[in-house]
């Protein structure tokens, strides 16, 4: 009955649409019915406690609900309390402290090491075309550094220290951290000024700029990146960030500290660096299981 008056409010006085009230019903009924079978002498809307309603969380987490699905249930029981609460119906309302469970994040999505190599090495560029020589350039830096795009976007000459292998970088919240490259890395820099200052005549201080001569734009970077790592990966993201994620990981499975990386990448937590500590211990499962005879 009160499942009926909360349905009828949110068509008529919050003018929900059907589907959103068909939706709201399902979660409703779902609940009613699991406190049901549960078969406890009294139960009814009215005298629900959270218990009741934890219990119905781990159900559907045992069931392999995913935290999306629990907690848009929970929320249709939060709205309905709140509803029941608010029209005198029950005394109290049972789902307010009641937290969801935390939706799980992705792993970063990144490349192997075998494939970075196929990309940087064996794909044939042309050493003497601008654009190739750019986009190489581009591919390795976000690689050996894993800056972020936008800072790669804002590097300017005077951004690349020569003499002493590193980069200034301008991170997020206007702070600059400076990055170690190797020889591999001011060659291929070296090189890629030496092309454009040949080719393209340059209209400011950037490092990497169009063939007009003006500063490339971030979807002009994001687009090269694709372009070139459709060449080795099928992987259906292919962005700057993953070779973000690819210089992390290749990191931390070479035995880099966790501090360390967390300093190179500009993040201001250790607990936003941690998350490719799972994805090397992802890969070491990976290996364990097909190397292992009795795994």
């Amino acid at each position: 009955m009160m499942i009926d008056r909360f349905l009828e409010y949110l068509r008529y006085e919050r003018n929900r649409s059907p589907l959103s009230v068909k939706s709201y019903e399902e979660d409703l009924r779902a609940f009613e019915s699991f406190f049901k079978n549960l078969h406890i002498d009294g139960l009814t809307w009215e005298n629900i406690d959270a218990d009741i309603i934890r219990e119905w969380m781990e159900s559907m987490m045992d069931k392999g609900n995913t935290a999306t699905t629990i907690n848009r249930r929970l929320s249709a029981l939060r709205s309905f309390y709140r509803y029941a609460l608010s029209r005198h119906f029950v005394a109290s309302d049972p789902a307010h402290t009641i937290k969801g469970p935390k939706d799980k994040k992705p792993l970063p999505q990144y490349l192997r090491e075998t494939e970075m190599d196929r990309l940087i090495d064996d794909i044939q560029w042309n050493k003497d075309c601008f654009n190739d020589v750019r986009a190489r350039t581009i591919i390795l830096l976000f690689y050996e550094t894993g800056m972020r795009l936008a800072e790669l976007a804002s590097l300017d000459d005077s951004s690349v220290d020569f003499d002493h292998l590193e980069i200034k970088v301008h991170g997020k919240r206007d702070k600059y951290r400076l990055i170690p490259i190797g020889s591999e890395m001011v060659k291929a820099v070296k090189r890629y000024i030496e092309q454009r200052d040949k080719y393209v005549e340059r209209k400011g201080a950037a490092l990497f700029v169009s063939e007009n001569g003006e500063r490339m734009k971030h979807f002009q970077i994001r687009n090269e990146v694709k372009k070139h790592l459709s060449l080795v990966t099928t992987m259906k993201k292919k962005s700057p960030h993953v070779l973000r994620h690819t210089f992390a990981t290749a990191m931390l499975n070479h035995d880099a500290g966790l501090e360390s990386v967390r300093k190179l990448l500009g993040h201001e937590s250790l607990a936003t660096t941690e998350i490719y500590t799972h994805t090397t211990f992802e890969q070491l499962k990976k290996t364990y299981s097909n190397a292992h005879p009795r795994a």
